[in-house]
């Protein structure tokens, strides 16, 4: 397994007097600059990750401002206790001539965060500054995941991610952020570089990603079953048609589709001269016995 060896965090130390200025914005008091401790982290990219997704280059746009203020966790685990730290600046970075792994310029979302120096963040803290906690990962929501290759719905399309169609590898391109949750030290993330979560959890995403693959199959088989019951349908005109319809509506209309097919294709005699007490046509007296 791949793990992430770019450096996610960046210990800095003391922050001046304009960091100073944003992080006790986010303060309930005035703090001094000899209490926190501060570090930069790169939260997530656009490159492809192992879970064959990335974020487009507007959803990181749009992430920048929604991290402000959003707190850091142990391992995606959502309790008040596991709080470590808190984000007071975000920019997005040209990664210095990078590119991703399908050739375009790699660009991340950075962030700043900061902390308390107190005795119970003593040993994060000398973990950070000695490069042990350096893997993070975020827990955020998007509006839609996008085909590389068509550009369309991933789960109303025909392409799979990990798939190659024409020389490329098919991946979800996460569009439009909806949410932000939370950021986490992790010990693997997804992205090589930086990491990043889609859900609350891998098993409820793999889940999840079962039924897009069971609801694409059912729409490819009504797609198929209608075209031969109604030829003179449209291919694309289904295809939509069967994208609005849940499991229930699709399951029923496979069954009545597949009935429809089997009566047009029931077995029957391959000649036919209609009324059998009808005299063939005097044509047909060479084949006479």
């Amino acid at each position: 397994m791949e793990i992430c060896k770019d450096g996610a965090v960046k210990a800095i130390g003391t922050p001046g007097g304009e960091e100073l200025a944003l992080i006790n914005a986010l303060a309930r008091r005035e703090l001094g600059a000899d209490e926190v401790y501060t570090f930069a982290l790169r939260l997530c990219d656009n490159d492809v990750d192992r879970d064959f997704e990335r974020f487009g280059d507007g959803t990181l746009d749009q992430l920048a401002p929604l991290f402000v203020g959003v707190s850091g966790v142990f391992d995606h685990q959502w309790s008040a206790k596991g709080q470590t730290a808190r984000i007071y600046r975000t920019q997005v970075v040209e990664d210095g001539g990078t590119l991703t792994a399908d050739g375009r310029p790699c660009r991340y979302l950075k962030g700043w965060a900061y902390m308390m120096r107190t005795q119970e963040n003593a040993a994060l803290i000398a973990e950070i500054d000695g490069g042990i906690k350096r893997e993070v990962s975020v827990g955020c929501a998007v509006d839609k995941v996008l085909c590389s290759i068509c550009g369309r719905e991933l789960d109303q399309c025909p392409h799979e991610k990990g798939e190659e169609y024409g020389g490329q590898v098919c991946h979800g391109v996460l569009t439009g952020a909806a949410d932000v949750y939370e950021w986490s030290f992790v010990a693997v993330p997804a992205q090589r570089r930086a990491g990043v979560i889609k859900s609350a959890g891998r098993r409820v995403e793999d889940e999840a990603r079962l039924g897009r693959k069971y609801l694409k199959s059912l729409r490819a088989e009504l797609v198929r079953l209608a075209g031969i019951a109604e030829p003179g349908a449209g291919h694309a005109l289904l295809e939509r048609a069967a994208a609005k319809l849940d499991e229930e509506e699709l399951v029923g209309l496979i069954k009545v589709c597949r009935g429809r097919t089997g009566r047009l294709f029931a077995q029957g005699p391959q000649l036919s001269y209609g009324d059998e007490a009808a005299r063939p046509e005097d044509g047909c007296g060479a084949f006479l016995i």
